[in-house]
């Protein structure tokens, strides 16, 4: 994945485990408590929401992420990124807000 060895690891995490399916080590890289989702609109709460959201929109559905590339401003990493795989099927960008070296929120934006 280009530019992956770059990104914070629990950031790049979420990616890697996805593509790799491993539940156990996607929910690892969030934080214990308050950790949020925002996928257009809809607010996922704790790791309890994450895990749902996973299932039904991440790797329940077989998700693969390519980066293509990110920037970081104010401490935001904004990550572009392709998704394939049997759910939405496309490009756009992540945003990233980290807790120490947690993911305290994502933003699925487009």
């Amino acid at each position: 994945m280009t530019g992956l060895e770059k990104l914070p690891p629990a950031i790049a995490d979420f990616f890697d485990a996805t593509n790799q399916g491993d539940r156990g080590r996607f929910l690892a890289a969030f934080v214990d408590d308050g950790a949020v989702l925002d996928d257009w609109g809809r607010t996922f709460h704790g790791r309890e929401g994450i895990a749902t959201w996973n299932e039904n929109e991440n790797m329940g559905v077989q998700s693969h992420f390519e980066v293509a590339g990110f920037t970081e401003t104010n401490g935001v990493y904004a990550v572009s990124i392709t998704v394939t795989g049997n759910g939405y099927n496309g490009g756009g960008t992540i945003a990233f807000t980290l807790d120490g070296h947690r993911i305290a929120r994502v933003d699925i934006t487009g």
